[in-house]
């Protein structure tokens, strides 16, 4: 068995880690980026006045803030190889992976034209063909889960890596760190990814976590951390370079605290009233990742009628997207007695 690195080792590794520059884009990238994050945005707002119609039951949790960060991670990844499993939060990182908001859309009414056949809804989505392995209710589970694909990746030595989203309130949960510990030991390609943005449902992170800086969480193990500008898409992609080249090389995991901020409540039962307007308002106004983008663009000389094409073609996607869904069939009640278990020989 390998044996895990050394305090030294993980210091350097550390030291190295924590002098990311961002991403140099060219403007076609910038586009994409742009194009990308308002997908997220217009589609999550949208999401949420279909919740407030009634169209999507259950729970829901917006992406609202957070676009940055599934938009400059992902587009760093190997399609053909790499896997990326969440939690409840999920719509934003499929739209990240490219995939259809149409059946986004359609799963999250219940539809049979859904990404899960309309029965897993917001909070359980899952795509075998894009390597998206959920959406996951359980608080925390999907980090297990996560060590379980680095460990197949691993194991079939297809060069694949495993990304592992979960939240400031998940960090604080037992089986993160029965992971982190058998990920450090086998050495398993994965990144952990804390999306921490600020609140653990309404608990804000200095209430409920004696350690606030959550990139520190795996030095027991070994496991060096680092802590990113989570609205700065071109650092999110600077730093996930980093990260992959880091455990690409066979180095074992890495931790990745990704600084955050979502402008709606926990889901759309949550009125936020934990926080006041004040205090949104100031990150909108100084952090948002989309407008924070739009003026590297400008600055890049990217016109502003390109940008204001994007916004029309984005909305009309959008637009479309809840048309689908609204038109789409729900499931035949028969469906509700298949794909409850798969029979291998």
């Amino acid at each position: 068995m390998a044996k895990t690195p050394s305090r030294a080792a993980v210091d350097k590794s550390e030291e190295a880690l924590s002098n990311i520059k961002p991403y140099p884009a060219t403007t076609d990238e910038m586009l994409r980026f742009y194009r990308d994050m308002l997908l997220i945005r217009r589609f999550e707002e949208k999401a949420g006045q279909l919740y407030g119609l009634g169209l999507i039951g259950g729970f829901c949790h917006l992406y609202i803030g957070q676009e940055a960060v599934a938009v400059g991670l992902q587009s760093a990844l190997d399609a053909e190889k790499d896997s990326v499993i969440t939690g409840y939060r999920d719509h934003g990182h499929m739209l990240a992976y490219g995939i259809d908001p149409n059946v986004i859309m359609a799963e999250l009414t219940g539809r049979a034209a859904g990404i899960s056949r309309g029965k897993g809804g917001s909070m359980h989505m899952f795509s075998v063909e894009h390597k998206f392995f959920g959406g996951h209710g359980i608080v925390g589970a999907q980090v297990s889960l996560g060590a379980g694909l680095a460990f197949k990746h691993k194991y079939s030595g297809d060069g694949g890596v495993a990304v592992s989203y979960f939240g400031d309130g998940a960090s604080n949960q037992g089986q993160v760190y029965e992971s982190f510990n058998m990920a450090a030991l086998w050495k398993l390609p994965i990144i952990f990814v804390i999306e921490n943005n600020g609140y653990a449902m309404g608990t804000a992170v200095a209430r409920g976590s004696s350690e606030t800086e959550f990139f520190r969480r795996g030095e027991a193990f070994r496991i060096p951390g680092m802590q990113v500008n989570g609205m700065d898409v071109l650092e999110m992609r600077g730093a996930t370079e980093a990260a992959l080249e880091y455990v690409r090389s066979g180095q074992g995991p890495i931790l990745m605290e990704v600084k955050t901020y979502r402008y709606r409540g926990h889901s759309m039962s949550d009125p936020a009233k934990y926080r006041s307007r004040e205090e949104v308002q100031d990150v909108k106004e100084k952090s948002d990742p989309i407008d924070g983008l739009k003026k590297d663009m400008i600055d890049a000389g990217i016109s502003e009628d390109a940008i204001k094409e994007i916004d029309k073609d984005i909305k009309r996607i959008v637009n479309a997207s809840a048309d689908f869904a609204e038109t789409s069939p729900e499931p035949d009640p028969s469906e509700l007695y298949t794909d409850v278990l798969v029979e291998t020989y």
